[in-house]
């Protein structure tokens, strides 16, 4: 299907496909150089459907058919093109559902926009994870590097390898969200894989311990893993769309 397009504030062209139907409705934030024909969000945007109930999906520049370099990117620009995106695309109050990095832009709109957030749905969150993550692990070689260069390619489970640069690190620094409160002030469902090899249980428990709010939960789903597609986690994220905000 033929993505539509929309020119942000920014300058940056984001790709989209949106289905209109009534509110509250779901917006997929996508993980890190994922876009938006992944599994979940194009198993979300058909349930949404069938619930005739609005969806968006959408790819952050530098991602999928958007416009831009991953390489010029960072969580700060990420962050921005879903607020564009959701503001330009959406009324009203809307269900975020963030996966992974999207999970760590959830929170950032939640600081953000907390108007037009019915309620916030993470599967595998991973706040802060250009410090905690990437640079934490980083060797005293690979930092040189980095400062030398302005990029290091690191392993991916996922294919390519990830093009990691300066920018992203140092930008990473201005948008962490484990260091300062952070106050959710709608449901939210914190969805994490036992088995999961990328964002550690140890990492949600933190973000649980962390996060603010009257209506908070943490689900671990025992043998799922970071990509918590199966048919279980798919069901499992439905769920917890309706309990943060029924149809």
């Amino acid at each position: 299907m033929t993505p539509q397009f929309f020119d942000a504030p920014s300058g940056r062209r984001l790709a989209y496909h949106k289905t209109d139907g009534r509110g509250p409705g779901v917006v997929f934030l996508g993980g890190f150089m994922s876009d938006m024909d992944g599994t979940k969000a194009v198993h979300l945007e058909t349930w949404c459907k069938d619930q005739g109930r609005m969806f968006l999906r959408f790819d952050y520049s530098g991602h999928g058919k958007s416009s831009g370099a991953f390489t010029d990117g960072c969580i700060g620009d990420w962050a921005d093109d879903a607020f564009q995106a959701i503001d330009a695309l959406t009324d009203g109050p809307q269900v975020l559902v963030g996966s992974s990095m999207g999970g760590w832009i959830s929170l950032l709109l939640a600081k953000r926009m907390p108007d037009r957030i019915a309620g916030l749905v993470t599967i595998a969150a991973a706040p802060d994870f250009t410090e905690d993550g990437f640079w934490a692990g980083f060797n005293e070689g690979t930092r040189r590097h980095l400062a030398k260069e302005g990029v290091v390619n690191i392993p991916s489970d996922y294919g390519d390898p990830y093009p990691i640069t300066k920018r992203l690190i140092e930008d990473g620094r201005d948008q962490l969200v484990l260091r300062s409160p952070l106050v959710l002030p709608f449901p939210t469902r914190f969805l994490q894989g036992e088995a999961d090899a990328d964002v550690s249980v140890a990492t949600a428990n933190k973000l649980f311990a962390h996060a603010k709010g009257d209506d908070i939960r943490l689900l671990i789903v025992k043998g799922a893993d970071h990509r918590f597609s199966e048919p279980r986690d798919l069901a499992t994220i439905e769920a917890a769309i309706c309990d943060v905000s029924p149809v």
